[in-house]
Formats: structure tokens, sequence, C-alpha cells
């Protein structure tokens, strides 16, 4: 498993726990570099020093939980009927796109997602946040 997938489904724990702490829906960004990752929400204000604490500390239970990651190909009728509009970011998916791959990580992430990714979050490994702004 390479350190790039393990970062990039490093992301969608991270933004997992932004939604239950800080219930920011969006995210505007997100790119994984080697080991460092990067991920941008749609929210109002920089969280306070204990919501950034709480992110962490969900990411660092989820992470020891090890649970199981499922990687679904559905149709896009299919996956919005199930999940409604969780599984896209700010950015747009092209109309054009009718089949995906829907990273679900039950009760915590869901998210169309054409990249690879661990098979539970126990395969990903420390995660330090280390910067929110």
């Amino acid at each position: 498993m390479s350190l790039e997938t393990r970062t990039h489904t490093a992301l969608h724990v991270v933004k997992g726990a932004i939604y239950k702490v800080l219930g920011a829906k969006w995210s505007t960004s997100a790119a994984a570099e080697g080991g460092h990752g990067r991920i941008a929400v749609e929210f109002d204000r920089k969280p306070t020093d204990e919501e950034e604490a709480a992110i962490q500390r969900l990411v660092d239970e989820k992470i020891r939980e090890d649970a199981p990651i499922e990687i679904l190909e559905m149709t896009r009728r299919d996956a919005e009927a199930r999940f409604g509009d969780l599984i896209y970011d700010k950015f747009p998916l092209p109309e054009t796109i009718q089949g995906l791959w829907v990273f679900h990580l039950p009760g915590w992430n869901v998210n169309a997602c054409n990249k690879e990714h661990t098979g539970s979050t126990g395969e990903i490994g420390k995660v330090t946040i280390s910067k929110i702004r």
C-alpha cells in the first residue's frame, strides 16, 4: 500500500471527523502528495482549540477502530438515491459521468471517489493534523 494511498484515505477519515465536529458538509478541495494531505471545507470561521482537539481525537479513534472501508461501484442514480448529495464535494461532477466508485465508511464518510484506498482505517497509520486555518 503506497504512502499516498494511505494519505488519501486519511483525508476521508479527517473529513468525517470535521463533519461530526463542525457540521461542515462540503469540502472545497483535497489533495494528497506522499505523506502530506490537505483538505479545505466550507466553514464560516476558524475552529476553536477544543474543536481542533475533538477532530484529532475522532480521527485517532477511527483509525484505532480499524473499521472496514467499502468501495461501491454504483450508477450515479443509485448512489444519489442511497446517499443523497453527501457523495459530492463543492466541486461539481460532470453530468456525463453516470458510473461512480463510492468510498463508504459507514456512519462516517461517503464520497464519490475514483482513487485507490486502504481496506480499513487501521492501514492508514498515524495521522497528525498540523495546521488548521
